[in-house]
């Protein structure tokens, strides 16, 4: 995932505190400075706008709308040129692939949420605070438009779709993480957007106690909606993304 901040160092100070890891991978290209910071099953990238090449000027202008935060998904595939088949084939209208293995989904057809396919990357040191991500949410305005996009169109495995104090929800597996979709009649401009991120931990007491003693605002641990589950929100420090940690009862 893409996490767009206008300062890398800030970005960088606060993730590696946010996730307990160092960052690893920086480089600067299209006057876009990045970082990498990995967990068990998903890498954040850090990016941002060091100039004023193409990729600096969009990248500008994702943080424009909106602020920091959230800003592009990016899914690993081990065959990206029969993705990228097959996304044309469903109607996704894929760019190019570019030399460093990757593409961009149309970003009309899917309905406004940047998201990319790029082949896996080698995996540096995980963060060992965080042991992943649970879950990814997503507001859309329109749930059956959003449920044929992630699962019959990207292929993800329909987990669950209930309705919750009368929102719905719909919950798509990605690996060993979840797409979450809600279903949110007040967005505007008919566009689907990123909201927030749920983070694994192993002891949802001691990760409140290590990120309020490094000055974030944290809630108290609460039980979560999940049966079995503890989780506190964190409230600053993410840079713009809604943030909660989750502990799951063992199994």
């Amino acid at each position: 995932m893409v996490i767009a901040v206008r300062d890398l160092a800030a970005g960088v100070a606060a993730y590696e505190t946010l996730l307990g890891a160092n960052a690893s991978d920086a480089s600067e290209e299209d006057d876009v400075a990045t970082a990498l910071i990995a967990t068990s099953n998903i890498a954040v990238e850090l990016m941002a706008p060091i100039g004023g090449g193409e990729t600096a000027r969009r990248l500008l202008a994702a943080i424009e709308d909106g602020g920091e935060g959230l800003k592009s998904l990016v899914f690993a595939t081990c065959d990206v040129a029969q993705a990228h088949s097959r996304f044309e084939r469903v109607g996704l209208a894929p760019e190019e692939i570019t030399a460093r293995g990757s593409f961009r989904l149309n970003n009309e057809r899917t309905h406004g949420v940047r998201l990319f396919v790029m082949s896996p990357r080698p995996e540096p040191a995980q963060a060992a605070h965080v042991t992943g991500l649970d879950h990814i949410v997503i507001r859309t305005p329109d749930a059956e438009r959003a449920a044929a996009l992630y699962g019959a169109r990207l292929g993800l495995d329909m987990r669950l779709d209930r309705e919750v104090a009368g929102r719905r929800l719909m919950f798509f597996r990605c690996g060993d993480a979840v797409v979450e979709l809600v279903h949110d009649v007040t967005i505007e401009g008919g566009r689907d957007r990123f909201w927030g991120l749920s983070w694994r931990v192993r002891d949802a007491d001691a990760e409140r106690a290590r990120l309020a003693a490094a000055g974030l605002d944290v809630s108290e641990v609460r039980q979560g909606v999940k049966p079995g589950t503890r989780v506190f929100t964190v409230r600053n420090g993410t840079a713009g993304a809604p943030t909660l940690m989750i502990e799951h009862a063992p199994r």
